[in-house]
């Protein structure tokens, strides 16, 4: 288990906040709110990590996660939502998306990546939440889609340009930073053989 984080819950169905709260209180310090202009009033420079729907009334998640953004809080975003990912996903500044339902185990696996992320620098943070959208793109659109999307290929130049300039950590004795790195490494040789073809 990683270390304790300040996690801020926002889903506008109630019984699903709550329990993503109460599995997560047993280790983090965990606040549930129900709507996006909650979370704009509860998410500070103090949050570590944002679980975040996008589709509720009012505010939605999208419109928030671009305040956070747009506020320079430095936390991370994992999209918790039941919105199939589509290549409007591109250009949000999300760190992983996970299509409902998912489940607290899932769930607290996620908030351990995040916190393992957070120990890299930027760049490589970056290049992290790069790979992850990468990979839902990729497992959840046919391969005419992503053939046909110039937003696609200019994401997957994006990831090549950080790969050749993040210098990768030296010690990978961390499960889910080497299965990451692993990850990159597949992104980017597919990548060179696709420039390639």
């Amino acid at each position: 288990m990683a270390a304790s984080a300040n996690i801020v819950v926002v889903d506008d169905d109630e019984s699903t906040a709550n329990a993503y709260e109460d599995h997560l209180s047993r280790y983090h310090t965990v606040e549930a709110v129900y709507s996006g202009e909650a979370a704009l009033e509860v998410i500070s420079d103090a949050t570590d990590i944002v679980l975040l729907d996008r589709r509720m009334p009012g505010i939605d998640g999208d419109e928030v996660l671009a305040q956070i953004r747009e506020q320079g809080i430095d936390c991370r975003v994992i999209m918790v939502t039941g919105v199939e990912p589509d290549t409007d996903l591109i250009d949000m500044k999300f760190d992983e998306y996970l299509v409902k339902p998912v489940n607290v185990e899932e769930i607290e696996a996620a908030v351990d990546r995040m916190l393992t992320r957070n120990k890299q620098d930027e760049q490589f943070r970056e290049m992290f939440a790069l790979a992850s959208k990468l990979t839902t793109l990729e497992t959840k659109l046919d391969q005419e889609q992503l053939e046909e999307s110039e937003e696609y290929a200019t994401l997957r130049e994006e990831f090549l340009e950080y790969q050749r300039e993040v210098g990768f950590p030296e010690d990978e004795a961390d499960p889910y930073l080497e299965s990451m790195l692993e990850k990159i490494e597949a992104l980017v040789a597919e990548a060179k053989y696709s420039g390639s073809s």
